[in-house]
């Protein structure tokens, strides 16, 4: 019995060590974990930037997509259906306008041409053998008349005819370099073949839109560049607008050119627009991110003792970087810049880096 009330006390003093390993640094953590979590001064509060608001001068600066297009470009086509005798062209050559690039048989036409020259010979020399007449009193007026009018009819068709020949054949309506070639010599064509390309590039077109807000503020003294996709930028020079807002987009479209000497743009090419407005003299300006969107408007986040306000605005023209807000803030409020997703109305808050530029 006495073996047994050993055993059983020995047992309890093992379970006691066992149970004091475990839970006692259970509560040495909990203790801790108390003192981190003991109410105090910017406990749980989130670091954030502020930006004192003051007046300051904003650059109104919009940027639009834009598209380059050819001083001048035409598809070549003939006016009439035949074989193609011949081609006076190259690939990518610089042709001169009125040069001849390509030739249909006409071979026909030539021939009808030969007899309309023969008839007005004929015609000519009956008129003038009738004129000799008439004045002499030979023969009436009417007869007269009457061989003039052949006369007159046989030019009329010699000038048709040498139309038809005209029609035969491609010149070069500008100065420009000529594309790839989508026909060879004894090619049947039609007016719906393609033959190439010509397009003057010496200088180009860009073409954009402006937002119907901003129709007001741009002008042919507007500065104005565009970068390409390899983020090259060219000053260009507005030179015409559209003289209405377009309805579907409410934009107005505007061109620009660019003399394009080297042939830096291309084309087709795509670019963005970067149009200088007035500047904008004592303004509200906060950085893009600071400025909060939802279904309600828009929003910003002050600092005021240590808690997030939010603040109801609203916001005027922007840029990449910047946005100016017309309502809603006053000079001197400190605006929160940075973790505004962290951030909940009443939040605690605490100043990690004051910006009063």
């Amino acid at each position: 019995m006495k073996h047994l009330t050993i055993r059983n006390i020995a047992i309890i003093v093992f379970i006691a060590v066992v149970l004091g390993i475990i839970i006692i640094p259970r509560l040495n953590q909990d203790k801790e974990s108390g003192k981190r979590l003991a109410p105090g001064r910017n406990s749980g509060a989130v670091a954030v930037n502020i930006k004192v608001i003051k007046n300051s001068v904003f650059q109104n600066v919009i940027q639009v997509a834009g598209s380059v297009i050819s001083n001048e470009e035409v598809e070549l086509h003939t006016e009439t259906s035949g074989k193609v005798t011949s081609i006076n062209f190259k690939e990518g050559q610089k042709v001169k306008k009125g040069e001849l690039l390509l030739k249909v048989n006409d071979a026909d036409l030539q021939a009808q041409l030969q007899k309309a020259e023969i008839r007005k010979k004929l015609a000519g020399d009956k008129e003038y053998r009738q004129k000799v007449l008439l004045d002499k009193k030979g023969v009436s007026q009417e007869v007269y008349e009457a061989t003039l009018n052949d006369l007159n009819s046989a030019k009329a068709d010699i000038e048709n005819i040498k139309a038809q020949i005209g029609k035969t054949e491609i010149r070069a309506p500008f100065d420009g370099t000529i594309g790839l070639r989508y026909v060879s010599e004894g090619s049947y064509v039609s007016p719906g073949t393609q033959i190439a390309n010509l397009i003057n590039q010496n200088q180009v077109k860009i073409d954009f839109a402006v937002p119907q807000r901003y129709a007001s503020s741009i002008s042919a003294s507007s500065k104005v560049k565009v970068k390409t996709s390899s983020g090259k930028e060219y000053p260009v020079k507005i030179y015409a607008f559209e003289q209405k807002i377009d309805p579907a987009t409410r934009s107005l479209k505007a061109r620009a050119i660019y003399p394009n000497n080297k042939g830096e743009l291309i084309p087709g090419s795509y670019v963005t627009v970067t149009i200088e407005l007035n500047d904008i003299v004592n303004a509200v300006v906060i950085p893009t991110q600071a400025l909060a969107l939802d279904i309600s408007g828009e929003s910003v986040f002050l600092y005021k003792n240590g808690v997030a306000v939010a603040k109801k605005v609203e916001s005027g023209v922007r840029n990449e970087a910047e946005v100016q807000i017309v309502n809603g803030l006053s000079i001197g409020d400190s605006v929160i810049t940075s973790g505004i997703m962290q951030l909940r109305p009443n939040s605690k808050v605490k100043i990690a880096l004051i910006d009063q530029n």
